[in-house]
């Protein structure tokens, strides 16, 4: 996949009709309508404000949820829009329908300097069909497509990839910055390449193991994944996590990491209970040595210090699952770990790839020392794996 694609800044926008495909799928109180994270709103905002300070009118179009085609109202972006007014301090107004009657009319009646919000696009069982129809008529809304939507950029639907065969496509600046950092750091890392992996179940990241054992020089290994490679190796884990139909898979990463020089860092100690409560009473024990009736809930200080020494040498960290259970505070030590580490590195370039990782590495308060957090979260994983993604394949390469 090409990652040179054109930006808003290589096209003239003054006086154009733009068609911004943003984020707004943001986490929100369903009865009140009040945002509890609104990082996918406020990283769209250099975009939206380069267009309209470059006399642009601007359709803002997005999803909430998973509203299958009907009309839900605790999944329409009411909340979104009163949040972004507040943020650009400037009146937002919203449709009342998707592509009906108000739609049209308040696209039309749209002058430079000016911004529109469409209602939850997925209110239209066509968008995530990709229906091309569907698609040409939201194009003839607008003169460019700006993608601006990372978090989305995997899915082929009608407004992140459909309209794009009707309109001039390009990518705007959020878009602009994931392509800029995931792409370098997976095509042309500054080395040592440190990869670190963690999250529930082998079987989610097969794609990324996959591609990082082309690409890493060092490949890390925590969290509920890690007990089915420590099966592999001959272990006991007690009543861990895991995944029984990967052994076999896991077996070979690490035969076939050994075989291509890519170290492959697991555990050697765990921090165990019996229950899996946030006040459980635990300990540490050797990883491949978990009694019957004991689960892994995190690394051990060993293994975070070894991990540590890993991070502590590279030119390049991607990060993409938590160590541990880090929602309970007990369990959290094995991913602050990891957040700090990647925080002291000076040189390097770091990135948290989306979903759980972004918000284990803002508990930690070192998010601002990240060089980048995507807000990609299935995107980032196929991104990893070295995949082709919609929407950013339909943009125009520069």
């Amino acid at each position: 996949m090409n990652y040179d694609k054109k930006t808003i800044r290589d096209i003239d926008v003054s006086g154009k009709k733009i068609l911004l495909r943003c984020d707004f799928n943001v986490p929100h109180d369903k009865k009140t309508g009040v945002i509890h994270d609104d990082t996918r709103i406020v990283s769209t905002l250099p975009t939206i404000r380069y267009l309209l300070e470059h006399n642009a009118a601007v359709i803002l179009l997005s999803h909430l949820g998973r509203p299958h085609g009907q009309w839900k109202q605790e999944m329409s972006l009411f909340s979104a829009r009163d949040h972004l007014e507040k943020l650009l301090g400037i009146p937002v107004p919203m449709t009342t329908d998707v592509l009906g009657p108000d739609t049209k009319a308040k696209c039309a009646a749209l002058q430079p300097g000016q911004v529109v919000l469409v209602e939850n696009l997925r209110f239209r069982i066509e968008e995530e069909k990709n229906d091309p129809e569907f698609a040409k008529e939201l194009a003839s809304l607008a003169d460019i497509f700006v993608f601006d939507a990372f978090g989305c950029a995997h899915r082929a639907h009608a407004s992140t990839a459909g309209v794009a065969d009707y309109l001039p496509s390009v990518a705007g600046l959020l878009v602009e910055k994931e392509l800029a950092f995931m792409g370098k750091a997976l095509d042309e890392p500054q080395r040592p390449l440190v990869a670190i992996l963690g999250g529930a179940k082998v079987s989610d990241k097969i794609g990324v193991i996959n591609s990082l054992l082309q690409k890493a020089d060092t490949i890390i290994i925590g969290g509920g994944m890690s007990y089915t490679f420590q099966v592999a190796q001959g272990g006991t884990i007690g009543t861990s996590l895991l995944d029984a139909d990967h052994i076999d898979y896991a077996r070979d990463m690490i035969a076939k990491a050994k075989a291509q020089g890519v170290k492959l860092l697991l555990p050697t100690d765990n921090v165990v209970t019996q229950d899996f409560a946030a006040d459980a009473p635990s300990r540490v024990v050797p990883s491949r040595e978990i009694p019957d009736g004991w689960m892994g809930m995190d690394i051990g200080p060993e293994t975070a210090a070894c991990f540590t020494e890993a991070i502590q040498g590279a030119g390049t960290v991607i990060w993409n699952g938590p160590m541990g259970v880090f929602e309970f505070p007990a369990f959290a030590a094995g991913t602050n770990a990891i957040a700090q580490a990647m925080s002291t590195l000076e040189n390097a370039v770091t990135i948290v790839g989306g979903g759980d990782s972004v918000s284990a590495v803002e508990k930690t308060g070192f998010a601002s020392k990240i060089s980048h957090i995507s807000t990609g979260g299935g995107a980032s994983l196929e991104f990893l794996e070295g995949l082709e993604l919609p929407g950013i394949v339909c943009l125009e390469d520069r």
